[in-house]
């Protein structure tokens, strides 16, 4: 399988100073611990590689395809977590034909371990994806949308934290305003929160109350829009947080060869990443923590 690898070595040691919990001072009196974060977004429905005779994608892509390459990096670093970051329904005769049962079924065999919840996630209703929660083994995400007396109420969770080597990490989702891009009756009574003040309180807590060492945001809200668009979208987020260390993107298709470095509100380096759409790349962040922390960004062709 041909792969191709883009690797942006990020001096990002500022961005992990000072975490809570284990703290780099542990990590650095027993070893320098390596966390692998692997991503995708906005796969849309596309299980099967494209066609030889695609006129952009001929052969790449597929789902059989990224879990061999998921499988080669768990076995090179068993410290490894795999995050989406939405759009995982709409866009191929699978999702019209199974309402995304085989998609989570699928994701789940990959052994997925959050998602967050993309607008096309709402394209059978809350009832169309409520009824393929069970299918979905990973956990679902979301902490600016509401989803209280709705069927999806108690189904997603704000945030997850895993234990990984030692290294406690802190997951929250975002999801983008579905008012006026997603009808009223598919999301329902789903009320819809700013992600920036919701991203600020919930990094806080997962900061200082669950004492995370490095904290992930999996956003569906935009890598970036046009100027004059005046929506919140993921340069921004970066600027607003304190202790989110990266952004795992969706919604607006972008193809980063590396991650974006953002200075935050805190005056450190935040990683902003997104992998363009329909399975092409897999994402990979890898995190050396230790007396001299790093990370290294990796876009690998499907």
């Amino acid at each position: 399988m041909k792969r191709r690898k883009f690797i942006q070595r990020s001096a990002a040691a500022s961005t992990l100073v000072g975490l809570g919990g284990l703290g780099l001072q542990s990590c650095a009196q027993n070893k320098t611990r390596h966390i692998t974060i692997l991503h995708t977004n906005d796969v849309h429905s596309h299980i099967d590689a494209f066609p030889s005779d695609h006129s952009r994608f001929a052969n790449l892509g597929g789902l059989a395809r990224r879990a061999t390459l998921v499988e080669q990096i768990r076995k090179e670093n068993p410290n490894t977590l795999l995050f989406d970051a939405g759009d995982i329904f709409q866009g191929t005769p699978y999702f019209n034909f199974y309402g995304g049962e085989l998609e989570f079924k699928l994701m789940s065999m990959l052994k997925y371990d959050a998602a967050t919840i993309g607008n096309h996630d709402f394209d059978n209703g809350l009832d169309g994806l409520a009824a393929q929660m069970p299918h979905a083994s990973f956990e679902m995400l979301s902490a600016n949308y509401d989803f209280k007396d709705t069927l999806m109420e108690g189904q997603v969770k704000p945030f997850k934290t895993f234990l990984v080597d030692g290294v406690k990490i802190g997951v929250y989702g975002l999801g983008i305003e579905l008012a006026g891009l997603v009808h009223k009756k598919l999301y329902g009574e789903t009320r819809y929160q700013d992600p920036y003040g919701v991203a600020q309180d919930t990094e806080r807590h997962l900061k200082e109350v669950e004492r995370c060492d490095l904290i992930v945001c999996l956003s569906h809200i935009g890598y970036a829009y046009a100027k004059g668009v005046n929506l919140p979208h993921d340069l921004e987020l970066a600027k607003h947080t304190s202790f989110t260390d990266l952004i795992i993107g969706g919604h607006t298709h972008t193809f980063l060869d590396k991650p974006t470095e953002v200075e935050n509100r805190a005056g450190k380096t935040i990683l902003v990443n997104q992998v363009g759409c329909y399975g092409l790349r897999l994402g990979r962040i890898d995190f050396y923590l230790g007396s001299e922390t790093a990370s290294i960004g990796v876009s690998l062709a499907v």
